[in-house]
């Protein structure tokens, strides 16, 4: 091992609470953006709206609405990385306000900016349970991937979007879908094989030699995210499951023409903040 080189981390099944993680998971995205990027950039697009490995493009979805009525709306992006969601909302005529708990993911955002002349809009390095925004400033939320994944405490984060949401106002975010956490994450025939129990929601952590957590996720099942939803303020409008389709020939990760073809990998929840103040 190279002087410089810092040991693999632990990989384990422990508690880790709001503060941990969000630590754990601001230093990950850090150290990891660029490698990020430079993997997963060209599926990604520099103004694309992708909401999962699958593919799922926000052009067809329609998750946030026809595409022609998005002109004019504020739309806050939560998990932005790279702002490449809210990029596209540019382009359609929206208001977007990119959020990310990374400064370097950000980084990455002004450089794709600088590239392509594109007109800016707001980039904001912020926790997602704590949004520096008044009540009522957005008429849409959206996070692909976003947050949820790697908070420890959802219905905080959902709280928050909710009070930034204008009465009426749709929030929609995917997630990896919760029955994979009873799977190996593998995209071979090694991870076909139940391994662990779906119900087990003791968080995955990456951990130093110290055991402090450098990495993050949660697991909640496809039910604690439904009660997350209405507990947070919301009502459930839809729940999508992306198929996996045949010009997707691309591994990321666990995702895989493979796994793809035989049980969902992604989860998108789609919410809506009721009429009431």
């Amino acid at each position: 091992m190279q002087e410089h080189e810092l040991p693999e981390p632990e990989a384990t099944r422990r508690d880790s609470g709001v503060t941990e993680s969000s630590r754990a998971n601001r230093g990950w995205w850090d150290r990891n953006a660029d490698e990020y990027q430079v993997e997963h950039g060209t599926f990604l697009g520099d103004d694309r709206f992708v909401w999962s490995p699958e593919g799922l493009d926000e052009v067809e979805a329609e998750l946030l609405g026809p595409a022609e009525d998005l002109k004019g709306r504020d739309v806050l992006e939560i998990g932005a990385g790279a702002a490449q969601c809210s990029r596209w909302l540019a382009a359609q005529g929206a208001r977007p306000v990119a959020l990310d708990l990374s400064h370097r993911q950000l980084q990455h955002a002004l450089r794709i900016d600088e590239l392509n002349s594109a007109a800016p809009f707001p980039l904001v390095q912020a926790d997602a349970g704590a949004l520096p925004f008044a009540d009522c400033s957005f008429d849409l939320a959206c996070s692909a991937y976003g947050a949820l994944p790697f908070v420890a405490d959802p219905v905080l984060v959902l709280r928050e979007v909710r009070r930034v949401l204008r009465p009426g106002g749709r929030f929609v975010f995917s997630v990896t879908h919760p029955l994979r956490w009873a799977f190996p994450d593998e995209p071979g025939p090694e991870g076909l094989s139940v391994s662990a129990s779906y119900f087990d929601r003791t968080p995955y952590v990456e951990q130093d030699e110290q055991g402090r957590a450098v990495y993050v996720e949660h697991h909640r099942t496809v039910g604690d995210r439904v009660r997350d939803v209405v507990a947070g303020g919301f009502r459930l409008v839809d729940l999508v499951e992306p198929e996996w389709p045949e010009w997707n020939t691309q591994e990321w990760g666990g995702w895989s023409p493979l796994r793809g073809g035989l049980i969902p990998g992604t989860a998108i929840f789609v919410c809506e903040r009721d009429e009431r103040g």
